[in-house]
């Protein structure tokens, strides 16, 4: 049965949809009205307030922590700075990702890591011979997600000192409304944004002090159905969905390399020797078998579709993950793993995973749509991600 998150006495009673999901063995909202709109704008205009506490999440330390993390993860953390966090994937000897998520440095010698999935067994083998202690500190550690443009407004509003000068993937030690807390400058929505780590006996207080404080800027509680419209405009992929963990799956066709998921820029091949990295080396030289890539799906092409069949164009509110095939000169070139109807953008977008010889921005290909069961294709642009690129995210 999911267990409640250290923010679940505050979430139930806003959530009004009564529609929860089950996240980590967690009890997840994913929507608070009877329709998640109202959210995904409050993301996009304001601010949204997302319980990010289901996240796995574990503390390394100990002389060899930086030695144990290089080994295993493909960016060099040496080049981690004392308050910096990296975004992160972490292959197998094939240079398969098992998971990605976000590596902090806390100390010279203490990361947090974030994960999707149980990581913490995993670490320990790779562990072996070192001076460095993994703890699973999943439980220990509640988190919250703030994001939109007055996401800033809401935390200075709270702070002990002002967190203007925080740097996008930074972190910082401070208290908000006399809560110690770590703010660090993170998110999965594109968008300006920070997440803020506290303990869990202060989770109450905490989520009391920012909907007060954001009541002045719009704040409101956001399920996962509104994030996910986010992330997909921002071009971020999700496991299980864009592609699948190495290690839950034995089939060849479900592993992908970060190559091959467009995260090559996170691959350093020239550091000390990790998992996977003879294998990343070799695709580095003879090049990926498949990119993933964004598409924009012409509207006047599903407007005709729909038309053929007496209907006028229908666009679901919510994100899908269903994925659907993707052809070129009527043979099939890869699928559309997910994708939105993006309001901010009006377009209509998804995530695609294509022969590299067809993912070039400005290439046409065709997107398989089903209407009342029957299957169509409507025309598609590749573009390069993320779709939704606002200057304050970095600003």
């Amino acid at each position: 049965m999911p267990r409640p998150t250290p923010f679940h006495s505050r979430t139930s009673a806003l959530c009004e949809s009564h529609s929860w999901q089950e996240w980590s063995g967690y009890l997840s909202a994913n929507m608070y009205e009877l329709e998640h709109t109202h959210e995904y704008y409050a993301i996009r205009t304001a601010c949204g307030l997302f319980d990010l506490s289901p996240l796995y999440k574990y503390h390394i330390h100990g002389r060899d922590a930086e030695r144990l993390l290089n080994r295993v993860v493909t960016r060099d953390v040496s080049k981690c700075a004392v308050g910096q966090v990296f975004y992160t994937p972490w292959c197998d000897d094939d240079g398969k990702v098992i998971d990605d998520g976000t590596l902090a440095r806390l100390g010279p010698n203490h990361f947090r890591l974030t994960a999707a999935e149980p990581t913490f067994h995993w670490l320990e083998q790779n562990a072996v011979g070192l001076d460095v202690q993994v703890e699973d500190v999943s439980e220990a550690v509640a988190a919250l997600s703030l994001q939109g443009p007055t996401s800033r407004a809401i935390l200075n509003a709270l702070a002990a000192e002002p967190i203007t000068d925080l740097r996008y993937f930074r972190l910082t030690q401070t208290a908000l409304a006399g809560i110690p807390v770590t703010v660090s400058r993170t998110g999965y929505t594109g968008d300006l944004g920070y997440e803020v780590w506290a303990a869990p006996q202060d989770a109450e207080r905490l989520w009391d002090a920012l909907m007060e404080a954001g009541q002045a800027f719009r704040l409101r509680a956001m399920g996962y159905q509104a994030m996910d419209m986010t992330r997909i405009e921002a071009g971020l992929l999700l496991i299980n969905v864009d592609f699948y963990s190495a290690s839950k799956t034995s089939f060849a066709i479900q592993k992908s390399t970060p190559y091959e998921l467009g995260l090559g820029w996170t691959v350093k091949l020239d550091k000390a020797p990790f998992n996977g990295q003879r294998a990343l080396q070799r695709e580095h030289a003879q090049g990926a078998a498949w990119a993933t890539v964004g598409l924009e799906v012409s509207l006047p092409a599903l407007e005709a579709i729909y038309r053929s069949f007496g209907m006028p164009l229908y666009m679901p509110a919510h994100a899908w993950s269903a994925a659907v095939p993707v052809y070129a000169a009527g043979k099939q070139i890869g699928k559309a793993t997910s994708g939105t109807w993006s309001p901010i953008l009006k377009k209509s977008i998804a995530i695609a995973r294509l022969h590299p010889q067809f993912a070039q921005p400005g290439a046409k290909v065709q997107i398989e749509v089903t209407v009342e069961a029957y299957r169509r294709q409507a025309e598609a642009t590749v573009v390069k991600m993320p779709f939704f690129d606002p200057p304050r995210k970095r600003q």
